[in-house]
């Protein structure tokens, strides 16, 4: 029977697999039952991206899709499609809005190309809050719970059941929408596209529905929405950041109030916090994140202890001289240096290898560069740090546009930077935005309320968010040390703007240090706002530096302390 039994148990593991659904309908199964990629992720014991991969396509194999088929089946059974009423024949119905047969139908409005990109004709901001032409509208037959109010609505945007104009979710007064002006990107490496097409007609653009009070509304246009409540679309109600304030009052109640304990715990969860605050903000985004692309050899460490071949450019400089006599230098703190670097340009898919000096600006990634001569050493830091080597060198994005910035006609600070070989994606500014929101004002609020626990449970989950995903044991949801470098270098940029505004602004300039470092002399209130907010300052200390009529010179290094 042993020998039965080994072939009945051979017989079992070559069989035919679990059947699954199309990649399509996984992802509208998972999206009817509001749940997430990380709750499933977690569920099954993959992570978030493996999930995102088999709804763009890819399958499981052996135990995890049998397990997959079952969650999918049980999620069928729950949440049952409804049939689509067929258009009549000769009916032209517009995206995402139902026409009854014998009503006009006008001409779909024409997108125009500042709506369709960024200021630097990147793609369109994956984290919109607004829905766009060329999202993924569709009807309902039969109306589902608002995912902004809860009350039903008869179209939904991006695979989430909403109301198209958000008047009918709450009284909300209308605003106007600023378009932003770019060029759509024809990148065809920035990740996997959200389900729906771009629109293509060619037809003359309708005149706009009459906004004035009591005006009646086209019944065959979709309206467009105002950019004041749209931003809250493909959020639970609570919204993102209430989040963070569930998990901190679900940790105190946990330690019975104990704060220290509760902050312990909080710090401790905070990596896998962050990927899940990420995930929730990634809701009805236009792309997914590539999180595990293949990476070049310049990206992997040298050695197990080593480093990999990036220059992040961090700024490590120290005026040598100071104008004649005594001097009160402030030592300034730039606020929430990692969470402003956020906002950056990211790549999204996997990095193509490119040559030669042009720069793509729909593009990010890093790039061997000759840096150009720097001759302004005296009185600002080199653009790209401290760097005793000459010759060509890996730098990240911020960096080479911050050399290409101060290379134009408006500062024209120092000679173009010469690229030699580019590792690229099409990229965007916006990736991580709504994420960055969500932590700034929940960074803002615990300010606000003096909430020291929650304040430095945000400080850690977007901290070590930067630090972690590189090659790092502690999360392995997201493997993209092109996007540690880029952030990190982005947080020296900004400071290295900072001090040219401090410079530019008549303040001597005496130190620059990491990311939050920036020493001046005069003042520097006129030229920076004092305050906690990530766009304020504070001031850290203060300290004398220069000669005195004896004669006698106050070392700068000696008199700023040691390094943070």
């Amino acid at each position: 029977m042993s020998d039965f039994d080994a072939i009945d148990a051979l017989l079992a593991a070559v069989g035919p697999q679990a059947e699954l659904p199309p990649p399509d309908v996984r992802r509208e199964l998972r999206e009817r039952a509001r749940l997430s990629k990380a709750q499933v992720a977690r569920t099954l014991g993959v992570s978030p991206s493996t999930v995102g991969g088999w709804e763009s396509g890819r399958d499981p194999a052996d135990e995890i899709r049998t397990k997959y088929a079952y969650l999918l089946d049980g999620l069928a059974a729950k949440f049952p499609s409804e049939p689509e009423r067929e258009a009549e024949p000769g009916e032209a119905v517009e995206p995402g809005e139902a026409v009854e047969p014998g009503e006009a139908v006008e001409p779909e409005e024409a997108v125009e190309p500042e709506e369709a990109a960024g200021p630097d004709g990147s793609p369109p901001s994956p984290v919109s809050g607004e829905y766009e032409a060329g999202d993924d509208v569709e009807s309902l037959t039969a109306p589902e719970p608002c995912v902004l109010c809860g009350s039903p609505a008869r179209h939904r945007v991006a695979g989430f059941a909403q109301h198209l104009d958000p008047s009918d979710c709450r009284p909300a007064p209308t605003a106007t929408a600023d378009t932003d002006t770019g060029t759509q990107s024809t990148g065809t490496d920035i990740g996997t596209q959200s389900t729906g097409t771009q629109p293509t007609g060619t037809g003359t653009q309708p005149t706009a529905p009459s906004s004035e009070p009591g005006a009646p509304k086209s019944p065959t246009l979709r309206p467009r929405p105002s950019r004041g409540p749209a931003k809250r679309a493909f959020q639970e109600q609570s919204g993102p950041g209430d989040l963070i304030g569930r998990t901190v009052r679900a940790a105190l109640a946990e330690h019975q109030g104990d704060v220290d304990a509760a902050l312990a715990a909080l710090l401790k969860r905070a990596i896998p916090d962050a990927m899940r605050l990420l995930d929730e903000t990634r809701k009805g985004a236009r792309y997914d994140i590539v999180a595990h692309p293949w990476i070049p050899d310049i990206l992997r460490k040298q050695t197990s202890k080593g480093a990999d071949r990036i220059w992040e450019a961090r700024p490590k400089w120290t005026r040598h001289e100071l104008p004649p006599g005594r001097h009160e230098v402030t030592a300034l703190d730039i606020n929430g240096a990692y969470l402003s670097a956020l906002k950056t340009h990211l790549p999204l898919g996997q990095l193509e290898h490119t040559t030669g000096f042009d720069h793509d600006r729909r593009r990010a990634g890093v790039h061997l560069i000759t840096p150009p001569e720097w001759e302004h050493g005296a009185v600002l830091p080199n653009p790209i740090g401290n760097r005793d080597e000459p010759g060509p060198l890996w730098v990240t994005e911020p960096t080479l546009r911050l050399l290409l910035r101060l290379s134009g006609p408006k500062h024209a600070l120092c000679a173009p930077p010469e690229i030699h070989e580019s590792y690229t994606s099409g990229a965007t500014e916006n990736l991580l935005e709504k994420f960055r929101v969500a932590l700034k004002d929940a960074r803002d609020t615990a300010i606000a309320e003096d909430d020291e626990v929650t304040l430095e449970y945000v400080k850690a989950m977007y901290s070590k968010f930067v630090s972690t995903m590189g090659e790092s044991n502690y999360n392995r949801e997201l493997y993209r040390p092109d996007w540690m470098h880029i952030i990190r270098s982005q947080a020296f940029a900004n400071l290295w703007m900072k001090a040219l505004k401090a410079h530019d602004e008549g303040l001597t300039v005496v130190r620059a240090m990491g990311t939050d470092e920036l020493h001046v002399i005069g003042d520097w209130h006129r030229v920076f706002p004092e305050g906690r907010g990530v766009t304020e300052v504070k001031m850290k200390d203060t300290y004398t530096a220069g000669s005195d009529e004896t004669g006698h010179t106050g070392d700068v290094e000696d008199m700023a302390g040691e390094d943070e």
